[in-house]
């Protein structure tokens, strides 16, 4: 039996360049594509296992991305083993630093927003001391 799963699809501006920037900020790997010419790709990336799907908007079936729609309505927690790492790689591939690496809450985390509106939260929880 198919255990179930919730896996997002972003909608961007740019899907070709979203992808490659995935690759780089969050070394994904890509899982899937289908290629649509002129409205660009679409695309099943993969980071350590976690999926997640990306492409162009289409407003015609009411995708839109964060760029067209002012803001993000979801955040992605990515978890890792080494969230300074991992942030500072994101960084380095054009994200931009909503809030630097701290501890609180019991984690360990900094969140970023890729070049097409979506945030990330990247981190991981505290062991109990």
């Amino acid at each position: 039996m198919l255990a179930p799963k919730i896996t997002p699809w972003l909608a961007v501006r740019g899907s070709r360049e979203a992808v490659a920037f995935y690759q780089t900020a969050f070394s994904a790997t890509e899982v899937y594509r289908l290629d649509g010419g002129d409205k660009g790709i679409v695309a099943r990336l993969s980071v350590g296992g976690a999926e997640f799907w990306v492409s162009d908007e289409s407003p015609e079936q009411g995708n839109s991305g964060p760029e067209t729609l002012g803001g993000c309505s979801v955040r992605l927690i990515f978890t890792v083993a080494d969230p300074d790492a991992a942030f500072a790689q994101a960084v380095a591939a054009g994200a931009k630093v909503v809030w630097p690496v701290s501890e609180g809450h019991g984690w360990r985390v900094g969140r970023v927003v890729d070049p097409y509106g979506h945030h990330w939260e990247i981190g991981r929880e505290l062991e109990a001391e």
